[in-house]
């Protein structure tokens, strides 16, 4: 009984916070798969995660968001950065990029013809549409998580058929490191 009370002490001096880690790597098979797998096998809940190319050609930039302690993080970025085809990895907490995500909802479009509540709520929340269907329309509302869940909590209310949410997208805001880093080596390289 000890042994489980400590456990629940230590957990409640834990300060997790939301970070963002940036992986910028080779476009190879394979390296989504090998770095998801060093975070499940930490027990990390992944809360976003998402791939695309990068501003450098040839060079793939993968996003991940998780809650954890500063120190796990750390690790982890380490761990990460031991991978072959990993040029470099880096985290960040929200302060330091700017972010967003993209929400498409579909609606019944008979829920326009009653007046202008749904009208009213997709203008509020700086929505736009995007298709209109005999049966459904399409929304879409870019922002933060909470942005996104406040037009679904809204559009609820008047009905809703589907919600679909994309991981986030970031960029920091310090010069991006990728690029120092970079030629930091190519100088080392040539020493």
């Amino acid at each position: 009984m000890k042994l489980y009370s400590s456990k629940i002490t230590k957990m409640q001096g834990m300060t997790k916070k939301d970070f963002t880690i940036i992986v910028f790597s080779e476009n190879r098979t394979g390296i989504l798969f090998r770095v998801i797998g060093i975070v499940t096998r930490r027990h990390i809940n992944i809360m976003s995660i998402n791939a695309s190319e990068s501003a450098i050609p040839g060079i793939h930039k993968i996003t991940i968001v998780i809650n954890v302690e500063l120190a796990e993080v750390e690790k982890l970025v380490a761990q990460i950065d031991k991978q072959i085809d990993v040029l470099k990895a880096f985290h960040y907490t929200n302060d330091k990029i700017v972010y967003q995500e993209i929400a498409l909802y579909k609606v019944p479009t008979k829920s326009f013809h009653n007046g202008d509540l749904v009208e009213n709520i997709v203008r509020k929340h700086n929505a736009k549409i995007l298709r209109i269907e005999e049966e459904y329309t399409v929304i879409e509302k870019s922002g933060t998580k909470e942005d996104t869940d406040a037009l679904l909590l809204a559009l609820k209310k008047t009905g809703i058929y589907e919600f679909v949410r994309t991981g986030r997208v970031a960029i920091v805001k310090p010069m991006e490191q990728l690029n120092t880093y970079l030629k930091h080596i190519n100088s080392n390289s040539f020493n």
